[in-house]
């Protein structure tokens, strides 16, 4: 790919991209520009502008976008309408952001002329699968450059030597080996790596970025109230807020209460297990809250066909298929079935649980006059029963009488 003459890099304005930024200027020769998104992770993105200025790069080539409000609203809300968990239990904080990482770096690409885009993910993980999937569903003639997979900087002295030898600012916080490595956004974090390689040891309390641990959380619980609409959060405790805001609030709510930490070995796309440590604060509180609105407003029927989709529909994600058909069909299923998931649901949230105590619709097919042990006043023929038990049992019953006639 020598003939590459601008490409799109995926910026943080960290040592890693910034190495990325130079090598790909020497290496290719090529004119570069960077995108830096602000989906949430709570650090100040400024600087990455003035590190990629005094890098070369001109100031209409450096890109900072404002993610947020897209990032909840167009991605984390719709995958939380199918109460996506991996593995039954990854609330897909890392996977959900790659696909806007992505489809940004390919507008961008198209707006500058650049004929290709590069990203920072490493060969042995997911990350690398989840960006070029995206990359190639919506630019297929584009030209992808992955360092990690081309360079022989294969260790933390190479990278600093690198550069030290371009004149690459290293604070001074950077210039050893970090325990781990940690990813960032608006719904959650996520360390792994280095301290956290193996699974038996418990993580030491730095690990954790966002939340406090749940026996340190307040003994006295608090109380939400979350608002729905069509199957998205709009209210917390009757203010309405924006998707973000929400995301926002929540969070804050779960981190003073110990909510969201999970410690996980998971199945990687490419073949390995890796351990990793995520806190979801938010998100665990809005899945909760979520399956407590559908269990009021949703029919039998959808509710356990949704259940069935799911871990179909949260590996599509976790393995990098946002842009894919079969997982647009899924979402236009799931979508569907949040015509009458609106309504309010009360939560407590103690010492890192999430306890439903209430929930209320419009739409709400629970009966009272249905399920109660009191005098129902017609509303329910027991007697009716009998014959139901009967007809689900004939093929029971004929297996047995079966066995019984050849004695097994």
């Amino acid at each position: 790919m020598k003939d590459v003459k601008k490409v799109v890099l995926a910026y943080s304005g960290g040592l890693d991209t910034s190495v990325i930024l130079k090598w790909l200027q020497t290496a290719y020769g090529a004119e570069v520009v960077t995108f830096t998104a602000d989906l949430g992770q709570g650090e100040e993105l400024e600087p990455a502008r003035k590190k990629a200025e005094l890098l070369g790069i001109k100031p209409q080539n450096i890109f900072i976008e404002d993610l947020r409000e897209e990032f909840v609203r167009d991605y984390v809300f719709p995958m939380f309408r199918a109460n996506a968990l991996y593995e039954g239990v990854y609330l897909l904080g890392t996977s959900i952001a790659r696909p806007l990482i992505a489809k940004k770096q390919i507008e961008i690409a198209e707006k500058v002329g650049a004929d290709a885009v590069a990203h920072g993910a490493t060969g042995k993980g997911n990350d690398q699968v989840r960006f070029e999937l995206g990359y190639y569903a919506l630019k297929p003639d584009v030209k992808v450059i992955a360092p990690w997979r081309e360079w022989d900087l294969t260790s933390r002295s190479k990278l600093i030597e690198f550069a030290e030898h371009h004149q690459i600012p290293i604070p001074r916080d950077k210039r050893g080996e970090a325990p781990f490595s940690v990813d960032a956004n608006l719904l959650h974090s996520s360390s792994e790596g280095k301290v956290l390689e193996d699974p038996a040891r418990e993580p030491d309390s730095i690990v954790f970025q966002r939340t406090c641990a749940p026996e340190e959380a307040p003994d006295t619980p608090t109380t939400v109230e979350i608002g729905f609409e069509r199957g998205d959060a709009v209210s917390i405790d009757g203010q309405t807020l924006s998707p973000a805001q929400i995301l926002t609030r929540l969070n804050a709510l779960g981190r003073d209460n110990g909510i969201g930490r999970i410690d996980l070995v998971e199945n990687r796309f490419v073949g390995m297990k890796s351990r990793g440590i995520y806190e979801t604060p938010g998100g665990t509180i809005l899945l909760t809250a979520h399956r407590a609105m559908e269990s009021i407003t949703l029919d039998r029927g959808a509710a356990h066909l949704k259940d069935e989709l799911m871990p179909r529909y949260a590996e599509l994600i976790y393995n990098g298929f946002w842009f894919a058909p079969e997982r647009e069909m899924l979402q236009a299923a799931i979508d569907s079935s949040q015509t009458f998931v609106s309504g309010t649901v009360r939560l407590k949230l103690y010492k890192g649980n999430v306890i439903v105590i209430g929930r209320s619709s419009p739409y709400s097919l629970y009966s009272e006059s249905l399920v109660t042990f009191e005098d129902d006043r017609g509303a329910y023929d027991q007697k009716d029963a009998q014959g139901f038990i009967k007809l689900n049992a004939l093929r029971l019953r004929t297996l047995a009488m079966r066995r019984r006639r050849i004695g097994a």
